[in-house]
């Protein structure tokens, strides 16, 4: 199937914030606090380029949680169309896009052209934010170490926690999603 078809099977934003189980307040409570920086320019770029979003996630993810309002503020200001399809639902077109060619991380962001090409790939974390899952997780005891669950629950909260709260991380994924898409070329007609 070509990402055209993938974009068309897509559902809206509305409906898929509608249709959360899991973290609908907290992603609700991001894309609520989140401001843009003033990029009026960086904007006006990605107006030309007329580009679509096909977003893979799931909505008990984390990640998603964070990126995907700081992504829905980001196509508004460029009048970028959004469509959402579940990882689960959708593991042919996600095999496509694996992290590491090994893991189906979410959230992944495929940003496709007016002919259905794809321009870019996003996902499924900013390179600072890597980092810091990358140190929580080196703190961990080994996996067969009787504390590890609770600790990596513990881990899970903070990490939760600190996604939904902390408006740094935000503007790391709003610099990686600009740094991402400011790298495409404006195709002239």
């Amino acid at each position: 199937m070509q990402l055209e078809e993938w974009f068309e099977k897509g559902i809206r934003p509305q409906e898929y914030v509608t249709g959360m189980e899991k973290h609908q307040d907290n992603l609700m409570n991001v894309y609520q606090s989140f401001q843009l920086p003033e990029d009026q320019q960086f904007f006006d770029d990605l107006k030309v380029k007329q580009l679509r979003v096909i977003v893979l996630t799931e909505d008990w993810c984390g990640d998603a949680m964070m990126n995907i309002p700081v992504l829905l503020k980001l196509s508004e200001a460029a009048r970028m169309d959004v469509r959402f399809l579940k990882r689960d639902e959708h593991t042919e077109l996600m095999d496509q896009y694996l992290t590491n060619g090994t893991s189906r991380s979410i959230p992944i962001f495929i940003f496709i052209n007016e002919d259905g090409e794809e321009e870019a790939v996003w996902g499924p974390r900013a390179p600072k934010i890597q980092q810091v899952v990358d140190d929580a997780r080196a703190n961990l005891p080994d996996k067969d170490h009787p504390s590890f669950e609770e600790k990596q629950k513990e881990m899970i909260l903070f990490l939760t926690k600190a996604y939904s709260e902390n408006e740094e991380f935000w503007q790391e994924v709003y610099a990686s999603l600009k740094e991402t898409l400011s790298a495409l070329e404006i195709k002239t007609k």
